[in-house]
């Protein structure tokens, strides 16, 4: 967006910011109920309209904890055509959960997958179950405020903290900067491999967290391309492999840009192809596809999808083009063992009976 139109919307981002703050207002002081719950709830989401990382970050939660505690994950299921609560299935997909939640079911087939547009109701419903989890990790809730939830981690991407941003629709911010102080956890997400503590100290500096909040920062890391088809022979891809090949990313995600400059490290010849986030793939999408790939050189092509976009391709389509998908994990930097360590003695503090 530029500077011009921000400048003109900075009235409508006024009314919103009064709207926002008389609503947080409200619960903060008592006005407006929030409930609370007496077991591991955790909390990921971020002041922004998305693009932060919230699914692979609850990814990473659900690979610490799931050795030891039963975990559900609950979430709105945005996009889904269904409504209300609803526990993943064998007969669920990405229409009836949402590509989110689907992702993630099919990746952890052994936890409780749950959606519900109402935080505190999916909650209920998932501690009246019979097997009832022993955690629940709420995707995207930071800004339900009718839940008090037990641990609130926010999430910033490294190229677009929240303390640069403004309020819809000049900007991206949700509510107003002021509401990080409501975390526990604040993690910058997406930051550079390698990242000097001089660096550290410099974002810390400007997040300028409250006394009993601790920032961590996070990277992606991209494992093999996977074949989603059977022209990629099965095998996976090594993103060195790329060099010789002709790259069409598709995406439907927040902020495509970081992966597009991450595969033009591999590949010389990337074009990309994005829709909005949470976009279902039409089959006028398809012909987009396959056109832009019939006009970029090269005798080796293929397409590389996201985790979440893979959810949704309907793979008879790709009958001559190779389709890969880039899973993508989160690491932290040198103090991730102090968050790992936060997090489980938040969980053991229930089971302490403290």
């Amino acid at each position: 967006m530029n500077t011009a139109l921000k400048i003109l919307l900075l009235p409508f981002s006024f009314i919103y910011y009064l709207v926002v703050s008389i609503r947080n207002f409200a619960y903060t002081n008592g006005i407006l109920e929030s409930k609370s719950y007496h077991f591991p709830n955790i909390v990921i989401g971020n002041l922004s309209v998305g693009g932060t990382g919230k699914t692979p970050h609850i990814e990473y939660l659900i690979r610490l904890l799931e050795s030891k505690q039963s975990i559900a994950t609950l979430s709105r299921g945005y996009g889904r055509k269904t409504k209300g609560f609803r526990i993943a299935s064998e007969i669920d997909n990405a229409d009836t959960l949402g590509d989110e939640p689907f992702q993630i079911k099919q990746k952890f087939p052994n936890i409780t997958v749950a959606v519900d547009e109402n935080r505190c109701h999916g909650i209920e419903e998932l501690k009246a179950q019979e097997k009832s989890p022993e955690v629940i990790l709420l995707d995207d809730a930071f800004q339900h405020r009718r839940l008090n939830a037990g641990l609130k981690i926010l999430l910033t991407d490294y190229s677009k903290l929240y303390i640069n941003d403004l309020l819809l629709p000049s900007g991206r911010l949700r509510e107003p900067r002021k509401g990080a102080k409501r975390a526990d956890i604040i993690v910058v997400t997406k930051s550079p491999s390698v990242l000097s503590p001089l660096e550290i100290r410099r974002i810390e500096s400007l997040l300028k967290p409250a006394s009993y909040q601790k920032v961590y920062f996070s990277t992606f890391h991209y494992s093999e391309l996977k074949p989603l088809n059977d022209l990629g022979r099965s095998q996976n891809l090594s993103l060195k492999s790329l060099n010789k090949m002709a790259v069409l990313m598709v995406t439907a995600i927040a902020n495509p840009n970081n992966l597009e400059l991450y595969l033009k490290r591999y590949a010389k010849n990337v074009n990309a192809l994005s829709f909005k986030d949470h976009h279902y793939f039409k089959s006028k999408d398809y012909d987009s596809m396959f056109k832009k790939l019939d006009l970029m050189l090269g005798n080796k092509k293929c397409i590389i999808v996201t985790e979440k976009d893979a959810v949704k391709m309907d793979i008879s389509r790709f009958e001559n083009v190779p389709l890969y998908v880039l899973p993508v994990e989160v690491r932290f930097h040198e103090n991730g063992i102090d968050f790992d360590q936060e997090i489980v003695e938040y969980v053991r503090s229930y089971t302490n009976g403290n």
